[in-house]
């Protein structure tokens, strides 16, 4: 019996298993090189787009900066990219210095000058803070620190005022703020301290009253001539040892009139504040801060001519002042000896930078020269200390300075 192969597919066409076979391995081995060739042709292109890479990388560092056609594209494309949509914001950069303390010293012109740095702080767009403290001068060092903590965290560029004698950031390892102040001819900053006590000034009639609501009429109305001369003491030192503390800083003999509180003061003029002007100059004070600060400043004496600021600054000048007798005044010339000094000192000093930056200086005689007001024989004894300018934590006077 004949069996019929034709029906096997195995079979057709005369085709043995072998040939199959081989057909089969042609067909799959021409698939299989397909990837492979896929695989070396991208490896390639990663090859060539690596080496572009890095040929611009150097490229662009060699000649500090994308190459043109790059920023012709980013042109063309737009400015914007990701990251400048959705990354961080870019960090303001800060002028320097961006950290300021003017620490004001009373009877000085500061009530004309922080009215002036008000408008000022508006214009610049930096943060100005005015401490309402007007009667702590002296902080213990726990305040001190507090203080200093308060001021450097304030955000930048800032400028922060307060009646405060000197504080030494660095002693206490804090980084230490540019300092700048205006002081005034120490007797009349003395008589307009006196009067402003008793009468305060043109802001109104009751001011007076409001600040020193417990002074009897008896020291409201008492004579000048008689406080200085009877040693009275509001008239005398340790009382009007006044302008050298804000400078010579927080420690007790700082407040003891002497050469060692004015060299301690004049050392720290020298090392931390950027300018120190005088009152009776006070145009070219501002000319001075236009130039040295002029991130905080510019405008400033713009500002101070013109009419709506002059008839606020009018606003806080003493009423009722007068001067004394001249044997008073010589008396009291005496007693403020070494805040002479001191005003002195600063006043060559301000004269000294004007002439730096090239600013002609028209210096005005003080009001009360020597020449003009002879030291007497007359010794007054000086009135013991009061009981709040005792200090139980005294310190000697060496170890207080800081050595950073």
């Amino acid at each position: 019996m004949m069996k019929n192969f034709s029906s096997n597919p195995l079979h057709s066409n005369n085709q043995t298993p072998n040939h199959i076979r081989e057909r089969n391995i042609r067909k799959y081995g021409l698939l299989s090189a397909i990837p492979l060739r896929l695989s070396l042709r991208g490896y390639g292109f990663c090859m060539a787009t690596l080496f572009l890479f890095c040929f611009g990388s150097v490229f662009y560092q060699l000649n500090g900066g994308p190459p043109k056609i790059l920023l012709d594209i980013r042109q063309y494309l737009g400015e914007s990219t990701y990251m400048d949509d959705h990354g961080p914001p870019v960090p303001r950069v800060l002028p320097f210095p961006s950290q300021v303390v003017y620490n004001r010293v009373g009877k000085c012109g500061s009530r004309t000058v922080v009215i002036l740095l008000k408008l000022l702080a508006e214009k610049h767009q930096f943060n100005l803070v005015s401490s309402d403290i007007h009667n702590k001068t002296r902080l213990t060092k726990h305040e001190q620190v507090d203080v200093m903590k308060n001021i450097s965290n304030i955000p930048q560029p800032f400028l922060y005022t307060r009646h405060v004698h000197f504080l030494n950031f660095t002693r206490f390892r804090m980084e230490q703020p540019v300092y700048i102040n205006i002081i005034r001819d120490p007797i009349n900053r003395f008589l307009s301290n006196y009067f402003f006590r008793r009468f305060g000034d043109w802001r109104g009639e009751q001011s007076h009253l409001i600040r020193t609501p417990g002074m009897k009429d008896d020291e409201r109305y008492l004579d000048i001539n008689v406080c200085i001369l009877e040693n009275y003491p509001e008239c005398s030192n340790p009382k009007i040892f006044y302008v050298i503390p804000y400078f010579c800083g927080q420690h007790p003999q700082c407040r003891e009139p002497g050469v060692w509180a004015l060299e301690r003061a004049k050392q720290n003029v020298l090392e931390n504040y950027l300018l120190v002007g005088i009152l009776e100059e006070l145009e070219d004070v501002f000319l001075l801060l236009e130039r040295l600060l002029p991130h905080y400043f510019t405008g400033a004496l713009n500002i101070y001519n013109s009419p709506d600021y002059r008839k606020m600054g009018n606003m806080t000048s003493t009423v009722r002042k007068h001067t004394p007798t001249l044997e008073a005044l010589q008396v009291l010339y005496h007693r403020l000896r070494y805040e002479y000094e001191f005003y002195n000192f600063i006043r060559d000093q301000f004269h000294l930078m004007k002439k730096k930056i090239g600013l002609k200086s028209i210096s005005k005689p003080s009001a009360y020269s020597p020449a003009f007001l002879r030291e007497l024989a007359l010794r007054t004894p000086e009135p013991p200390d009061e009981d709040e300018d005792l200090d139980t934590d005294l310190e000697d006077a060496n170890s207080w300075l800081v050595h950073p």
